[in-house]
């Protein structure tokens, strides 16, 4: 049901007592508003009898609360820690608006220690319901609810309440009815407000048996979808590979690889729309509702990633939608190739292959392929100075993942979409990306807890790279500082050396200024790399080492100014 739609007028489901002035009062019943759970004043509310009838409570339990009492101690995002380590399990904590599946993001610290903590301060469910399958949601929400099923490998938060039938299974049938418009129309007549509580669902009514077994089907099928979507982007625990690069959408080029995985992003949108309308069909007759809602679930309800209307909201043109999810696919790529870069990934592989901590069991041979780098440090430059840096491994990296007689094609399609400048070349604007946006664009997919950490000089630009919160250890700033920032000290020294012969050469004032433009520049980022070097230097006789579970917000402080957006990151 479209948000917008959510006055009684706009449910079109008052009846006018009266023509004249008492067309703006309505008759409703004393004994319907007493129907209904805690009587509330709801008068456009019909088909109150079936609140006398079986409800949700009826064959739900709640299954309580989880409240660590202290998040940022005991939750992460599961890319912090160390894959396969016991410690940490899958937290529902509320999240966006989704329905069916997903929201998979966060951790809880589940140690011995840590539950007895929890349960010493009264934040620990009952044990029987732990590791068991329901139905969760957001708490808070900005408009509509969304429901979907909780795995049997997660945890829940008092954000995310959660619910159980006697068998531990996901009632599909309930969690269809949770996402109908019916649902909505009911629980905003019991609680009006933004928090959607466990009682507020147990009192809505649900009589199973005359719900069609169609539902079943139906709502298996949204899950299976919705889980599809969920998996096809890095931030799922569950991510195998990019969907561009599946064979399933291979095309010749890059561009015609898109498009065919375009359409079957259009495809599981309107499948997905089809059987949510189904179902809310036989809802609405089963409840006979058919004259006060509609079974219509507009596109910006249709929660899927690949769905461009719902991940960028309503009210902008196809064209710009298309823009807008080419532009992130792109990126996503790109993302997708820097994690090949640094062993997270491997185009031999399926999966997550690296991700534990110091480097420590790194093999390899699992990246034959498109290797992955030595060390795990990736020099981001704006002036091409290494022989190893993010362009440069990129473009090896397309050359290898696609067909190398559409490589060119390839580069400039993948320019195209990156906001490329006159007379740019592709690789230039896919440098001045490396250099100026992607750290961004990444912070914002990892929610401001990075997995690629920007070492950098500073303003000028003189050095920054890459390193892989996975593979850091103690001798890492040392590699930093003898592999490449002692290297470019030299580099810029020459060619500041060279200019000025350059210039001493120039025959007209033009090109002296334009050469002593030059000069200025780089003396700028001789005198920044300088003080980098110092502080590098200091912090690599540290030989600092991590602990993935303190979480990246704690080891980020570890390294005085060195690292780009402290102040985003840790708040400090």
């Amino acid at each position: 049901m479209n948000k917008d739609s959510e006055t009684p007028s706009a449910l079109n489901t008052a009846l006018p007592a009266k023509e004249g002035a008492e067309k703006y009062f309505f008759r409703a019943s004393a004994e319907d508003f007493k129907k209904i759970p805690g009587s509330p004043i709801a008068y456009w509310i019909k088909s109150t009898h079936l609140f006398e009838g079986e409800k949700i409570g009826d064959s739900f339990v709640s299954g309580g609360r989880n409240k660590t009492h202290d998040n940022g101690k005991y939750l992460r995002f599961f890319w912090e820690v160390r894959c396969h380590n016991e410690r940490w399990i899958s937290y529902a904590n509320g999240g966006d608006f989704r329905k069916y599946a997903g929201n998979e993001l966060q951790h809880v610290d589940w140690s011995d220690k840590a539950i007895s903590f929890y349960d010493s301060q009264g934040g620990l469910c009952n044990p029987k319901y732990w590791n068991k399958e329901g139905i969760t949601w957001s708490l808070i929400t900005s408009a509509i609810n969304s429901f979907r099923i909780k795995p049997t490998y997660s945890q829940y938060s008092s954000g995310s309440p959660t619910i159980f039938n006697e068998k531990f299974q996901c009632d599909k049938k309930a969690l269809a009815f949770l996402n109908s418009p019916i649902s909505y129309y009911y629980l905003k007549a019991i609680n009006p407000t933004l928090n959607t509580t466990v009682n507020d669902v147990f009192a809505l009514p649900f009589p199973d048996e005359i719900i069609p077994k169609m539902v079943i089907k139906n709502t298996d099928r949204c899950i299976d979808v919705s889980k599809e979507d969920w998996n096809a982007f890095e931030t799922s625990w569950d991510f195998t590979g990019l969907p561009l690069l599946n064979p399933d959408y291979r095309k010749s080029t890059l561009m015609a690889s898109y498009q065919k995985l375009r359409t079957y992003w259009q495809e599981m949108t309107l499948e997905m729309q089809q059987l949510e309308e189904e179902n809310n069909r036989i809802f609405i007759e089963a409840y006979g509702l058919q004259d006060e809602l509609t079974p219509d679930v507009p596109l910006h309800e249709i929660t899927l990633t690949c769905n461009p209307h719902y991940r960028y909201g309503k009210n902008k043109t196809e064209k710009e939608y298309e823009i807008l999810q080419r532009t992130d696919t792109i990126k996503e790529l790109i993302s997708y190739a820097i994690g090949c870069m640094m062993g997270r990934y491997s185009l031999d592989h399926p999966g997550l292959i690296y991700a534990h901590s110091g480097n420590i069991d790194f093999d390899p041979l699992k990246y034959k392929i498109f290797p992955a780098d030595d060390d795990g440090i990736i020099p981001i430059m704006d002036i091409d100075w290494f022989k190893d840096d993010a362009t440069k491994k990129f473009v090896e990296f397309v050359k290898i993942a696609f067909p190398p007689e559409t490589f060119d094609g390839n580069l400039e399609f993948i320019a195209d979409n990156l906001n490329p400048k006159a007379n740019e070349s592709p690789e230039d604007t896919i440098r001045r990306y490396f250099s100026t946006i992607f750290f961004k664009d990444h912070m914002k997919t990892y929610k401001k807890r990075p997995i690629y950490w920007l070492f950098s000089s500073g303003k000028q630009k003189a050095f920054e790279c890459l390193v892989y919160l996975h593979r850091y250890n103690e001798s890492t700033l040392s590699r930093m500082r003898s592999s490449y920032v002692t290297p470019l000290q030299g580099n810029i020294s020459a060619r500041i050396e060279f200019l000025d012969h350059e210039k001493d050469s120039a025959t007209n004032a033009s090109s002296q200024k334009k050469i002593q433009k030059q000069i200025d520049v780089l003396k700028k980022k001789q005198v920044e790399l300088q003080s980098f070097d110092d502080e590098l230097r200091h912090y690599a006789d540290m030989r600092i080492s991590l602990d993935l579970d303190d979480g990246v917000k704690v080891n980020y402080e570890k390294f005085g100014n060195l690292l780009a957006e402290k102040k985003a990151i840790t708040g400090k």
